[in-house]
């Protein structure tokens, strides 16, 4: 009963600096998405303007391009519906519809995600709707030519498959995302989804303009465009965007300007990025016309910053332990893992199976910085640290196993008591907070009479055995001074285990 009060305050314990760092991710993916809806609208109006001036040979790719914008609304629509139903099902009467993580009240619930999406089988439905959403945007760029690394870039971002949890168990690709899960990460994870099918809607159908080589248009109309390396970048980290005259003549050099600035003639304007929220970058292109008179185009363009933040889990408990493999689940919105790097001083970190073990020397302090950076934009960035304590294993209890199986019974048949393929072991039982391995080295048999045997290792040796098959039942052999070695390398010393033969 004690571990299971433990458990249920470890999962409602989601301190605040969590819930702020979900709300300004969550912020700025909503500011993100308006950017990237805006940016497709430009390109729909570029693609109706090639249709308008040759509509023989635009209008096929015309069509595919208004299918895809169909079917990604649909899909936009009915993440936006689930996150809806979602907060409706947690803040009841005073849910707000289309709500950011801000408008929610129950951000730190751990319990809706997992009763919406899991219990009542939406998320299957979301799984399945993310596949298709996937191959229906390949199926729709077969034909594109160059569009092979657009359907590498679908593969990695519409993942649904199951994973592995710290001991190596199969875990569901539902249970990782809504699983105990406070409502804002689950939130923030759909608005991540939400700017992955704008982000996608926009690549597929600048594909597939691309793909209608009307040339003839283009060089008779100039448009200014303002292509970035990422439309959300992180404080302290550097905003990359290259400026470009679409159908400029090779023969003449635009001039570039923004925010003031007069850019070098390849176009490309850095600045750092060191303040929060969205930010707007204006300025103009200038070209020669057919009559040798400077002409001006003018461009605004926004991107959103957002600060640093990261999520660190300690999946067993809220501290480590010196010597022992303690699994972390690490994770930063909106960021692929492979980008992820994490540092703690005094101890050795590695990625397993989804997870970062994380194991303490044995000499480490009683307090360790885990430190999380994501590699953006080429550079590393610190996304967040958290400190945690750091003990000694806990001492564990011996046990008589049966089978293969420790039994918390001190009554105990002779046939089993004297079976060679049964031994003592040393464990924290079924509901142990931590599972560790431990070798138990030695320990002495007392027995009725006085006498005490010395035994090496975790069985019974001969001379304790023929001891053992003269007693009556009902007699009490104590074993005593049992010593076991922990992962850590260090021999501690455990309480008695008095068995009664049966």
């Amino acid at each position: 009963m004690m571990y299971l009060v433990l458990t249920a305050m470890l999962a409602l314990n989601v301190s605040a600096a969590i819930l702020n760092g979900y709300t300004q991710v969550d912020d700025s993916l909503h500011a993100t998405i308006e950017t990237m809806q805006d940016s497709n609208a430009e390109t729909y109006a570029t693609f109706k303007a090639a249709l308008d001036k040759n509509p023989e040979k635009t209008q096929e790719w015309y069509d595919k391009a208004m299918e895809v914008k169909r079917v990604s609304d649909e899909f936009f629509e009915y993440v936006q519906t689930f996150k809806d139903d979602m907060v409706l099902l947690a803040d009841g009467k005073k849910a707000k519809k289309d709500a950011k993580v801000s408008e929610i009240g129950k951000k730190d619930d751990t319990n809706i995600p997992a009763q919406y999406a899991i219990n009542e089988g939406n998320a299957a439905v979301l799984k399945e709707k993310i596949n298709r959403f996937r191959e229906f945007l390949i199926k729709f760029t077969e034909e594109v030519p160059g569009a092979t690394m657009f359907h590498e870039e679908m593969n990695r971002t519409f993942v649904t498959d199951d994973g592995t949890n710290a001991e190596g168990e199969p875990v569901t690709w539902e249970n990782m995302i809504f699983h105990e899960m406070p409502m804002c990460a689950s939130i923030t994870i759909l608005t991540k989804l939400q700017n992955d099918i704008r982000h996608c809607e926009g690549v597929a159908t600048r594909l597939l303009l691309g793909a209608t080589d009307a040339g003839d248009l283009r060089v008779n109309k100039f448009n200014a465009y303002v292509i970035p390396s990422a439309n959300y970048v992180v404080k302290g980290t550097k905003y990359t965007a290259q400026v470009i005259l679409a159908a400029i003549d090779s023969t003449q050099t635009p001039e570039y300007y923004v925010n003031g600035q007069k850019l070098n003639s390849n176009g490309i304007y850095e600045v750092i990025a060191n303040t929060v929220g969205v930010q707007k970058i204006t300025g103009r292109i200038g070209y020669m016309d057919q009559q040798g008179v400077m002409q001006y185009l003018p461009f605004e363009r926004e991107y959103t910053v957002g600060e640093p933040t990261a999520t660190i889990s300690n999946t067993d408990l809220n501290i480590m332990y010196r010597g022992y493999d303690n699994p972390f689940s690490i994770s930063v919105p909106g960021v692929s893992a492979h980008l992820l790097q994490v540092k703690c001083e005094q101890a050795s970190i590695t990625p397993k199976d989804g997870m970062w073990i994380i194991r303490p020397n044995a000499n480490s302090p009683e307090k360790l910085a885990i430190e999380v950076y994501a590699n953006i934009g080429g550079t590393p960035a610190l996304m967040g640290s958290h400190v945690y304590r750091v003990k000694n294993l806990p001492r564990p209890d011996a046990y008589f196993e049966i089978n293969g199986v420790p039994t918390e019974d001190t009554r105990i048949p002779r046939a089993q008591l004297i079976n060679p393929k049964n031994k003592i072991v040393a464990s924290y039982g079924a509901d142990g907070l931590v599972q560790a391995k431990f070798e138990i080295t030695g320990f002495q048999v007392k027995l009725p009479t006085g006498a005490s045997i010395s035994v090496k290792g975790d069985h019974f040796d001969t001379k304790a055995l023929d001891a053992i098959k003269k007693l009556k039942q009902g007699n009490t052999v104590n074993l005593m001074y049992i010593k076991a070695k922990g992962p850590d390398g260090k021999e501690i010393q455990l309480r008695g285990l008095p068995i009664e033969l049966n």
